[in-house]
C-alpha cells in the first residue's frame, strides 16, 4: 500500500477571473509535516481553501488525490468526512451553539458517514474531558458559544481542541499563529506536536518562522505568485529568516 496521503499534480485555481494557483505540484506521505511559506498574496491560503472544497476557488486544471480517492470530486463535508480538518486563521463565532453541541454533532456526522452508531454520551462526555486536558482547556469552556467572546489565543486552542476531538487524517494550520502570545503559540504547538503519529500528516501555512521553531517540519516549500519556486528541509525555515523571500 502507498505512503502517500496527498498528491497535488499541475494544480491551478483561480476566484472569479483572477488565477492565483499557477500549476502547484506537491506530494505528502504518511508521518510528514510539511511547512508552505512565503509573502501575501503568495497562494498560501487559496490552496488551503481548495482543499478544503471552499465553494468561490475554482480549479481549472490538474488533479488532487487524497488517500488515493479523487479529492476534487468530493464535497466539502465529504472531504471532513474522509479525514481533513483546517485550522483557519480568523475562526468564526457561532451563536447559540455551544462547543459541546458542536462537537457532538460533528462527530456523529462523519460516525454517520462511516456507516457507525452515534457516540454514546458517556463515552462522548469521557472523549471530551480527555481532549479538553489535553490542550489545556478549563471544562467551563464546554458550555460557552463556539468562539464567542474568546480571546485569539483561545479561539486556537479551541480550533486544536477540535482537530484532537476528530483526530483527522490530514490536518491543514491555515496562519493559525497569527495573533498568539507565545504562551498560545506553545499550547497549540504542543498540541499539534503530540497529535502526530506515523499514519497522519500535517499542512502548517505561515508567514513566520516563530511556529516553525515549536514545530519541526520534514518540508519546506515557498510559495510566490502560485508557484512553488522552492523546496527543502528545515533548514530552508532559516534561509528564509535571513535572506526574506526574495531570496527565491
Amino acid at each position: 500500500m502507498s505512503d502517500i496521503l496527498l498528491k497535488i499534480e499541475g494544480l491551478r485555481a483561480r476566484v472569479e477571473d483572477k488565477e492565483i494557483l499557477k500549476g502547484i505540484d506537491l506530494t505528502i506521505r504518511k508521518g510528514e509535516i510539511h511547512a508552505v511559506m512565503g509573502p501575501n498574496g503568495a497562494g498560501k491560503s487559496t490552496l488551503s481553501s481548495v482543499l478544503t472544497g471552499k465553494d468561490k476557488y475554482e480549479v481549472t486544471d490538474g488533479k488532487i488525490e487524497f488517500m488515493g480517492k479523487d479529492l476534487l470530486a468530493l464535497s466539502p463535508e465529504e472531504r471532513a468526512w474522509a479525514g481533513i480538518f483546517m485550522s483557519f486563521q480568523y475562526p468564526v463565532e457561532i451563536p447559540g451553539v455551544t462547543i459541546t453541541n458542536f462537537m457532538k454533532t460533528a462527530i456523529n456526522s462523519r460516525r454517520e458517514a462511516e456507516g457507525l452508531e452515534p457516540m454514546k454520551a458517556g463515552e462522548f462526555l469521557k472523549l471530551m474531558k480527555e481532549k479538553m486536558a489535553f490542550v489545556k482547556m478549563k471544562p467551563e469552556f464546554a458550555k460557552r458559544e463556539v468562539n464567542v467572546g474568546f480571546s485569539g489565543g483561545e479561539k486556537k486552542r479551541n480550533e486544536i481542541f477540535q482537530m484532537a476531538m476528530l483526530d483527522p487524517t490530514l490536518s491543514i494550520l491555515d496562519e493559525t499563529d497569527s495573533g498568539l502570545d507565545v504562551d498560545a503559540l506553545r499550547i497549540v504547538s504542543e498540541g499539534v506536536n503530540a497529535l502526530r503519529t506515523p499514519e497522519k500528516a500535517s499542512i502548517i501555512i505561515t508567514h513566520y518562522q516563530r511556529l516553525l521553531e515549536y514545530i519541526v517540519p520534514d518540508v519546506v516549500h515557498v510559495l510566490k505568485d502560485g508557484r512553488i519556486v522552492k523546496t527543502a528541509g528545515a533548514e530552508l525555515v532559516n534561509i528564509i529568516e535571513e535572506q526574506g523571500y526574495d531570496a527565491f
